[in-house]
């Protein structure tokens, strides 16, 4: 059977332990997520930002690193078997990849033209720098469904420092009249996450109405009533990207495993309220996170 106890602290090195031990057989993010007792999505958000990719991008890369050393280590070895047994569909494939994870075709690597590179293995990313910035607040919060309206684009992991981009956008929109809800709170929202790429929607956004009119650029989104468990992140006067970026590694990579809820399936979303002032030292952001309960 493939599923673990219970999701806890250490699951994600959990998970890569486990992973390392069957890079032979057929691995989805289906198998991995049903072993670690979470759902595709939930899982795919954690494992991402613990090890910044997506779960089956880090299989690949691990086979990759394996179809490496035996490209040294046996000489004989033909590249289209190699390849096979990688789990590629073809040899062309196969040396694309490679040649994107390495800098050389394999041809070239087995020459002695290139080596494995010091990430070579797995290594977890840290934050216990950051883990003292991010807290889990005791009480869960209840809320009804309401309405969020914002310029929205899709991301993946290579574009996703581009989502200051989005703010800028946004606020070239306010303020607005006619259905804009009377708050300055502004809302990152996150949802439909791409279970194998690590993809997902994004929206810079403010509080409407259900109905009127919105600034060029702008698409209206509901968010369901819903309970949260909410994580603040109080910043420190920095850069706010990598702060951020750092915090969601921690939340869901450390405290969402360790805080032994059941996360929901409805659209999770940062809340900056209206005092919200980036650079000042003390300034939080209340990321909440659906659960079920």
């Amino acid at each position: 059977m493939d599923r673990a106890p219970s999701p806890g602290p250490d699951l994600v090195a959990d998970t890569l332990a486990w992973i390392e031990q069957r890079l032979d057989e057929r691995l989805t993010l289906a198998r991995l997520a049903d072993r670690a007792g979470l759902s595709p999505y939930h899982f795919s958000r954690l494992f991402t930002a613990r090890m910044g990719l997506a779960p089956m991008a880090h299989v690949r890369g691990r086979r990759l690193v394996r179809a490496a050393r035996r490209l040294a280590a046996e000489p004989d070895l033909r590249l289209v078997d190699l390849a096979f047994e990688a789990g590629f569909e073809s040899q062309e494939a196969f040396t694309r990849a490679f040649g994107r994870r390495f800098g050389v075709t394999p041809g070239r690597f087995r020459r002695g033209l290139a080596t494995l590179p010091p990430d070579g293995d797995p290594a977890m990313s840290t934050s216990t720098e950051m883990s003292r910035a991010v807290a889990h607040l005791p009480d869960l919060v209840t809320l009804d469904a309401f309405t969020v309206a914002g310029p929205t684009r899709r991301f993946d992991q290579a574009t996703a420092s581009t989502i200051p981009d989005l703010w800028s956008a946004m606020i070239r929109g306010l303020p607005f009249v006619d259905g804009q809800v009377p708050s300055w709170a502004t809302y990152g929202v996150v949802w439909s996450a791409d279970k194998v790429e690590g993809r997902f929607d994004y929206m810079a956004g403010v509080g409407v109405r259900p109905e009127g009119s919105l600034p060029a650029g702008f698409v209206r989104k509901t968010i369901p009533a819903a309970t949260y468990a909410v994580f603040r992140i109080t910043l420190d006067g920095t850069a706010l990207h990598p702060q951020v970026k750092r915090a969601m590694a921690t939340i869901w990579g450390e405290l969402i495993p360790a805080s032994g809820l059941t996360m929901a399936g409805s659209p999770d979303f940062e809340l900056y309220d209206g005092r919200f002032t980036p650079d000042r030292p003390g300034t939080v952001i209340d990321v909440h996170v659906p659960v079920t309960v």
